[in-house]
């Protein structure tokens, strides 16, 4: 891998201590504590571990040696190499104690946010030009009218805000996966970030798809330190999805008492990628309300955050929103939310023939066999008692159903009239009174 990864340019490996724009003191802290932590002794172990450079890390050691907070052993690890190895000293111990009781962080040596602001313009998501190919291969799995793909492609090109709003169950949860998957670039997350003297975790190994690396043999670590920097984690554009449990407090910094450190955001931890708002309206906290926490990073594309102390302050807002809804629009946002959302895309349920298609293509999938004559049964017989209104997700419900009471009655898959009248009845619940 070159520092040109699959066209996102790679943060550079620093180069010494005084290029990192980090406090000293906090450096040599987290260096400390680490070799405290994880009881490591020489400069590849803890180059890994504080994801430096080996030059850096032993700038790092020789200048806590020259405080004397850490001593030559005296001895050569016979399995590295006759590598020097190194202890705390006494003092060293103290200091390590002293600054965990400040803060719990150790390991990854965090960027600074202004570091990091840098990084996020040079793999932006605004930098992405999707092609019809490449949208139309990743939605593959769909069928989708012609003219919808049309409107999704700028969309998602423009990497702005996306709303897509229709009746429930035809595919946008499908779709804003699709566009997901269509990205299809690597990014560089970092693993923390540093603003203020405070530590901000990044990464995220629930939200970050990690790419292949090769960590584990200490010559590897030398072939592919330099080519960028490991405080970084190359990972696919992330995704972060959430639905009605989405509340505004998820939109703030998170701040554990214990270990004394941050945790990034939701959308802090999208940034170059995709935040998807699915169901919007059935949150707990209004739609409006929701969206008008949006309103500065959507128009400004930075996003405000606040420390424990209340201090606030700005870190980059690089993510493609994408809000889903079974509402109509003007039923949940007034004009002016609707003004700042900068695509509106209705996704309506299939025409007949589109819905024919869907059917014939699921049933070939389960393996169940497609029998015409209890197609024609649905279509005359059953769609008109709902005014013929299809919906994406009918076929697949309606082929599950048929395949469960097949394995049930103990008969090979089929479709027959009888068996879809038993499964169209499961769709929908019979609107009456229940006696209490």
């Amino acid at each position: 891998m070159n520092m040109q990864a699959t066209g996102v340019i790679a943060p550079p490996a620093p180069k010494t201590l005084e290029g990192m724009a980090l406090p000293v003191v906090m450096m040599r802290d987290i260096l400390l504590k680490t070799m405290f932590r994880k009881n490591l002794d020489l400069v590849t172990e803890l180059s890994r571990a504080i994801c430096l450079p080996i030059p850096v890390t032993q700038e790092l050691v020789d200048m806590a040696r020259a405080q004397k907070l850490v001593e030559a052993t005296g001895t050569l690890n016979a399995n590295n190499g006759s590598e020097m190895a190194f202890q705390l000293t006494d003092n060293g111990k103290a200091r390590a104690l002293d600054a965990l009781a400040q803060s719990e962080y150790f390991g990854a040596m965090p960027v600074p946010l202004s570091v990091y602001a840098e990084q996020v313009k040079r793999q932006s998501i605004r930098n992405i030009q999707v092609t019809r190919d490449q949208l139309q291969s990743a939605m593959g799995h769909l069928i989708l009218p012609p003219t919808l793909m049309g409107e999704l492609g700028p969309a998602v090109s423009a990497g702005r805000s996306i709303l897509m709003y229709g009746p429930p169950g035809n595919g946008k949860s499908s779709i804003s996966n699709g566009i997901r998957d269509a990205l299809g670039d690597k990014i560089y997350v970092p693993r923390a970030i540093e603003y203020a003297g405070q530590v901000i975790t990044v990464y995220d190994p629930i939200v970050h798809s990690a790419a292949e690396e090769d960590l584990d043999d200490p010559s590897s670590l030398r072939r592919t330190a330099g080519r960028y920097d490991m405080r970084y984690v190359r990972c696919e554009r992330p995704t972060v999805i959430t639905g009605g449990e989405l509340s505004l407090s998820m939109l703030d910094l998170v701040y554990n008492p214990v270990a004394r450190t941050y945790q990034a955001p939701l959308q802090l931890k999208s940034t170059g990628g995709v935040f998807i708002v699915d169901d919007l309206g059935r949150q707990e906290e209004p739609p409006q309300k929701l969206v008008n926490r949006w309103i500065v990073p959507l128009e400004e594309g930075r996003d405000i955050l606040t420390l424990q102390s209340g201090e606030k302050f700005t870190v980059p807002f690089d993510t493609l929103v994408i809000f889903s809804t079974n509402f109509h629009p003007n039923k949940i946002f007034d004009k002016a939310a609707l003004r700042r959302i900068f695509f509106k895309i209705k996704v309506d349920g299939p025409s007949k023939e589109n819905f024919i298609r869907i059917f014939a293509m699921v049933a070939r999938k389960k393996k169940v066999p497609l029998d015409e004559e209890t197609l024609m049964y649905l279509l005359k017989v059953k769609f008109p008692t709902i005014d013929n209104i299809y919906a994406n997700y009918m076929p697949g419900f309606l082929v599950d159903q048929i395949m469960a009471i097949c394995e049930f009655e103990g008969i090979p898959y089929q479709m027959t009239p009888e068996l879809m009248d038993r499964a169209w009845n499961n769709m929908f619940v019979r609107d009456e009174e229940i006696t209490r």
